[in-house]
C-alpha cells in the first residue's frame, strides 16, 4: 500500500459518461489533463483512486456493463492504482474511500474528472468537511450543456464557487504533489 500525504481522485471517467451521447465539454483536453495528472503522481508515488458511477444490477450502469468501464486512456492497472464503485454523487458515501485515505496517511486530495455539478462538486464539499486539504484542477473536470447553462458556464460556475470555502484552485499543468514531511 502506497503512503503519502497526497492522493489523486478521479471521478467516473467511463465510458457511459466520457463516450456517451452527448460529449462532454472540452473532452480532448480534460483527458489529456488527468492523464498528466496521473503521471504527476506516479511520478511522485501518489495513490490514485479511480471512482467508477453504476447503478442497480438490472440498468445500463450496472457494474458489469460495459458503460461503467473506465476508459483505457488512463492506464488504470489495479495492482497499482485503487479503483472503487460508488452509487451516489459522494465518493465518500458508502465507499471505504475515507478509511483508505486516512490508513494512507492522505491530508490532501486532488480531485478531476466528470461530472462537475454532481459527483465533482459534492465530492469536493465532502472532502472538505471530513478535513481533507482538497485540490479542484480547474482544467480537469468536465460536464454537458444542461437546458438553462453551457457547459463552460457550469465549470466556471463551480470553480468559483467551490474555490476558497471548499477547495484551492489549481491547473493540471501547474499543480505540485507536495512532497511528504
Amino acid at each position: 500500500m502506497i503512503s503519502s500525504e497526497n492522493a489523486l481522485i478521479v471521478i467516473d471517467m467511463q465510458q457511459g459518461l466520457f463516450r456517451g451521447p452527448t460529449s462532454p465539454h472540452s473532452a480532448g483536453a480534460v483527458l489529456s489533463n488527468i492523464c498528466l495528472l496521473i503521471a504527476k503522481a506516479r511520478q511522485a508515488q501518489v495513490p490514485v483512486f479511480f471512482a467508477r458511477h453504476t447503478g442497480p444490477d438490472d440498468s445500463p450502469l450496472s457494474e458489469q456493463s460495459p458503460l461503467t468501464q473506465l476508459i483505457p486512456e488512463m492506464d488504470v492497472n489495479v495492482e497499482r492504482d485503487i479503483v472503487f464503485i460508488k452509487k451516489h454523487p459522494s465518493c465518500f458515501r458508502d465507499t471505504g474511500l475515507q478509511l483508505q485515505l486516512i490508513q494512507r496517511g492522505v491530508k490532501r486530495v486532488v480531485i478531476a474528472g466528470m461530472k462537475t455539478e454532481f459527483c465533482v462538486d459534492t465530492t469536493c464539499r465532502v472532502a472538505s468537511e471530513l478535513g481533507f486539504k482538497t485540490v479542484l484542477i480547474s482544467d480537469a473536470h468536465t460536464t454537458m450543456d444542461n437546458e438553462f447553462l453551457s457547459a463552460n458556464e457550469i465549470i466556471a460556475h463551480h470553480n468559483v464557487t467551490l474555490a476558497g470555502p471548499f477547495v484551492t484552485l489549481a491547473t493540471a499543468d501547474n499543480l505540485r504533489f507536495a512532497p511528504d514531511k
